[in-house]
């Protein structure tokens, strides 16, 4: 009963209200503080080790780092998992600078590529430099043991690679697992079959970006892969994991209650809601 997992966010990487956006989703948060939705993360808890752990480094880190200090007050941030380096997964590790936490050589781990990014490019170089943070390469598939009752497996997904390229985890407990992917191109595009494999996962955060096409007015939607929603249930349809879709822009109609959050709802699957939380 000692791990916990909880979602810090369900949002895609600009977050809601997104920057300059009037949306149907995005103006009323721009007005009640409480509909703001923050970008996707997770927190990881082992209370029996005074520890927990992030996996990925949102715009919204200061407040979801203070949600889990809040709600694991006896516990130490040990550390943080990033998954690549799109904008909504590792700018939060500017907090650990010397203009803020000026932290001591937290552990950030992620693949080569990812860390390599970060000792090469102003500002994040500084934080590995002055020793803020601690760079831990992972491989694809290799399970690490962060505390005696808890494991995480890196999975490499296929995404957008411009500057790294991009993890999914396995979050593995005494009793659970569950698997966050907040961001994929294609299901398809897998080296395996993605039912197969949840069908040996108790927990299932998955990329819910675009509900269905037509979302991103005026823009290619081409240009940021991601499997629709729509897709992504018939794919998935008939397993026995609590399947939940998390990372939703700004755009996408399953943040209100309505015929999209219905269908999905009949169908046996949810989105995800910052502060849910499941014990592995």
């Amino acid at each position: 009963m000692s791990i916990e997992v909880i979602l810090l966010g369900a949002a895609q990487d600009g977050g809601i209200p997104q920057a300059g956006c009037e949306c149907r989703n995005c103006l009323p948060a721009q007005h009640d503080p409480g509909r703001k939705k923050f970008v996707s993360s997770l927190g990881i808890l082992d209370r029996e080790e005074e520890a927990f752990w992030l996996v990925d480094a949102t715009p919204d880190f200061r407040e979801q780092l203070h949600l889990m200090q809040t709600h694991a007050q006896d516990c130490k941030f040990e550390g943080i998992f990033i998954t690549h380096a799109h904008i909504g997964h590792y700018t939060g590790l500017i907090h650990l600078g010397r203009e803020a936490m000026h932290t001591k050589s937290i552990p950030v781990y992620g693949t080569q590529t990812m860390l390599d990014f970060l000792a090469s490019n102003a500002p994040w170089n500084q934080l590995v430099e002055i020793r803020n943070i601690e760079l831990r390469p992972v491989q694809d598939s290799v399970s690490i043991e962060i505390s005696p009752n808890l494991s995480i497996t890196p999975i490499t997904v296929p995404h957008r690679s411009e500057y790294s390229d991009t993890l999914a985890y396995l979050v593995k407990g005494s009793n659970k697992k569950l698997f966050f992917c907040p961001d994929i191109d294609s299901w398809d595009k897998l080296q395996f079959n993605i039912k197969e494999f949840l069908e040996e996962v108790d927990i299932a955060l998955v990329d819910g970006t675009f509900f269905s096409e037509g979302e991103l007015e005026g823009r290619v939607m081409g240009d940021v892969p991601h499997p629709l929603v729509e897709e992504s249930v018939q794919k998935l349809q008939g397993l026995q994991t609590e399947v939940l879709f998390v990372h939703l822009n700004h755009t996408n109609p399953l943040w209100e209650v309505g015929s999209e959050r219905s269908w999905l709802e009949e169908r046996g699957f949810r989105i995800g809601e910052q502060g849910q939380s499941w014990v592995l």
